[in-house]
């Protein structure tokens, strides 16, 4: 399948996903990697992350250019080499996720759901949030709830943040596709964003921007 979304937002922001349908050998010829690209691939010992890792770069250079690198800071945030665009990176099962903006912070969140939330769900969620769940959608609710936290602590840059006492989801009707409120509160920042979402496959996809 490969390229399954490449959504432009105004000038300065993509969104892409990537189903990863090819073997190893078609994704590694796909992409240019340097001795550093290549010694990091060789060290995974899991076939699936090989496959993961090589998509994410096969997606980017589709996105953006094939010279297009990613590095890691020391907190392991990844960053572009040059700084062309701050970047999110998300994958799970067969999809890999990438979300980029020249101007504006992102976080980004794709999981494949299964009922495994339903037995964790009060570990990341207020009890209003959890009172609020459709229960005629609740494991997709549930998961919408999830990625969201996912992306608020991804564009906070994972900075002391608990997903029960420091983020908060307002209540919500889940749909197809739609807006989610939420809003970061700790030491560093009392903040609101706009978040999207939406569902693809069985997956569930969240992003911010701002």
């Amino acid at each position: 399948m490969g390229l399954l979304l490449n959504e432009q937002f105004n000038e300065d922001g993509i969104l892409g996903m990537w189903e990863i349908t090819e073997d190893f050998n078609t994704l590694r010829s796909m992409v240019n990697l340097d001795n550093s690209d290549i010694e990091t691939l060789e060290s995974f010992k899991n076939h699936q992350r090989k496959l993961e890792w090589l998509s994410v770069r096969v997606l980017l250079n589709t996105l953006v250019d094939k010279e297009s690198k990613i590095v890691y800071g020391p907190d392991r945030k990844p960053y572009i080499q040059t700084n062309s665009h701050n970047i999110s990176i998300s994958h799970s099962k067969d999809l890999t996720a990438l979300l980029l903006n020249k101007k504006k912070r992102v976080g980004l969140d794709l999981e494949f759901m299964t009922d495994k939330i339903l037995r964790i769900a009060d570990k990341f969620m207020r009890p209003e949030e959890l009172n609020a769940i459709d229960e005629n959608q609740r494991l997709y609710h549930l998961y919408l709830h999830w990625c969201a936290k996912e992306a608020l602590y991804k564009i906070c840059d994972k900075v002391d943040i608990n997903f029960v006492t420091n983020l908060n989801i307002e209540p919500f009707k889940p749909k197809e596709s739609g807006i989610i409120i939420g809003t970061v509160n700790n030491s560093y920042m009392n903040e609101k964003f706009k978040l999207n979402y939406s569902t693809i496959k069985n997956y569930s996809i969240v992003w911010c921007y701002k």
